[in-house]
């Protein structure tokens, strides 16, 4: 069944009423300020595009104007835009090397008439795309794959292909499967309770899965046989993991960190199956880890806290205190690159041990710098419906309160290029927020059942939510409407997962079946 929408409430008629009637205070931009002289880089070569300076009036010299402008110089037409984004040195006032910034979008008020840049000199604009391929919005169920004897509660791809993908279950045992022909490769038995998560490791060598058994196990998934003992420690069952990432990983000994309803966080020496730190400080049940690339884990918890630990010896850095409600999930604006390492869309893989760490590296900084200082975002959702945004390398305070949910906050992600941030909740609605300050965009409205969870695709362009109400929604992120609505499974969608090549999104739920849904 499609879903329609709703007709607005009275209180909405009114709303846009109000807002019609006010007249928009538009920042005006002098009419007699003449023109700018852009000269376009490609940021990646540093090659000029186009023939020399092109000339663009000052009030129509917008981020919005300036991409449509460089699509039009190279010739692309409307079906192949790619989205640009643009930075300009801009002379410093306290060392002689200018500071690159973002292009502002009123470059008027922000840079003209302060003073910092002239209307005479040619401005140097380097451009760099933003997603360099484009992913298809998937449209069909390519296969429907039974093998599970009760509902799905997690699903991740592997970080180097759509190929593989791993279910984990209530009937006890985790699945992988060969997405490709929609058939089960191995079943991971062992765990003696659900599988609650399960966490394929960035160099695609493990599986890690956390069941309310209260253990980890550790899984090969060429073989399909479990690696060593299962890991004991945890008195409650285990709710969330986190591998540690690979550019920081001691090569060859990679660590995995697990959150648990007993209020502590263990990390594991994985090769070893041995617990190495504890951190304790929460109070109540942790339900959400991550494992940062800048030297922190973070964790969420039910006693309304969010916790920074130091990686390197477990101590406590900062504790982020703003919620009302339970804490329950958490997003780094770096989750893509931490989850893929070495692995890009192009699909060559580094030959050497050097190497890939070396490209992991890069590939972190590159995602994670913003005006060339490496800043780790983080959003947290709640209970008391509100979600928060952090930088806790900097401290304490939050730098945005992200207001609008009507219910309780269940899932959070930022877009892979960490420029936005999706939320889902339980009033049916996903809502999307800039990263960069935490405003607000716009609200996905069409499932008319909670919404249990959402994945980008790897361009950014797209959004896939599952919910309640038995259907998963693709979105288009430039337009912010409903791309592809995808009927099929028999009940309750509880996981979703896009994967990090773009070929495939799998989803389950209640009806016991992982689907593989694809263009």
């Amino acid at each position: 069944m499609a879903t329609v929408l709703p007709p607005p409430s009275k209180r909405q008629r009114t709303e846009a009423t109000e807002r019609s009637r006010a007249q928009q205070d538009i920042e005006e931009v002098p009419s007699d300020v003449g023109s700018l002289r852009l000269q376009f880089y490609d940021e990646t070569t540093g090659l000029p595009i186009g023939q020399g300076p092109v000339l663009v009036p000052v009030a129509d010299a917008t981020p919005k104007n300036l991409e449509l402008l460089l699509n039009t110089l190279q010739g692309h037409d409307s079906s192949e835009y790619i989205p640009y984004r643009f930075t300009l040195p801009v002379p410093s006032k306290t060392s002689s090397d200018p500071i690159t910034t973002a292009f502002p979008t009123n470059i008027w008020k922000a840079l003209i008439n302060p003073g910092l840049i002239s209307t005479e000199e040619v401005q140097n604009i380097s451009a760099a795309p933003q997603a360099v391929f484009k992913v298809q919005a998937v449209s069909r169920c390519a296969s429907t794959i039974p093998g599970h004897g009760e509902a799905i509660l997690a699903t991740q791809f592997s970080p180097k292909s759509s190929s593989r993908m791993v279910s984990g279950s209530g009937d006890n045992t985790a699945r992988i499967w060969d997405c490709d022909t929609g058939t089960p490769v191995h079943t991971l038995k062992g765990h003696t309770s659900w599988v609650l998560a399960v966490s394929w490791s960035p160099d695609d060598s493990r599986i890690a899965t956390g069941s309310m058994d209260n253990t980890v196990r550790v899984w090969d998934p060429k073989t399909g046989k479990q690696l060593g003992n299962p890991m004991k420690g945890h008195t409650k069952w285990v709710t969330s993991l986190a591998w540690e990432p690979y550019h920081v990983q001691k090569p060859g000994e990679p660590r995995l960190a697990s959150a648990s309803k007993d209020a502590t966080i263990r990390i594991w020496s994985t090769n070893q199956q041995t617990i190495e730190m504890v951190l304790s400080g929460h109070k109540g049940s942790v339900s959400c880890v991550k494992w940062g690339g800048a030297g922190y884990i973070y964790t969420s918890s039910h006693d309304k806290t969010v916790k920074v630990w130091n990686a390197k010896d477990g101590t406590l850095a900062h504790t982020l205190s703003s919620h009302a409600h339970w804490v329950n999930h958490l997003a780094l604006s770096t989750d893509f690159v931490l989850r893929t390492a070495y692995h890009d869309h192009t699909g060559k893989i580094p030959d050497s041990e050097e190497k890939k760490i070396e490209q992991a590296k890069e590939r972190f900084l590159k995602a994670a710098k913003i005006q060339g200082e490496v800043v780790e975002r983080l959003v947290s959702a709640s209970d008391d419906f509100t979600m928060y945004l952090w930088e806790p390398s900097k401290g304490t305070k939050p730098v945005a309160r992200l207001l609008g949910h009507q219910k309780q906050v269940n899932h959070v992600t930022f877009s892979p290029d960490g420029l936005l941030i999706a939320s889902s909740g339980f009033d049916n609605h996903t809502k999307l927020w800039n990263a960069r300050d935490g405003k607000f965009i716009n609200t996905l409205r069409g499932h008319v059942a909670p919404v249990y969870q959402c994945a980008f695709s790897p361009d950014s362009r797209l959004l896939v939510t599952g919910s309640k109400d038995t259907t998963l929604k693709v979105w288009d992120m430039r337009t912010q409407k409903l791309s592809v609505d995808l009927p099929g499974h028999k009940d309750e969608v509880y996981a979703v997962d896009w994967s990090p090549d773009g070929q495939k999104v799998g989803s389950g739920g209640k009806d016991k079946a992982v689907r593989i849904w694809r263009h």
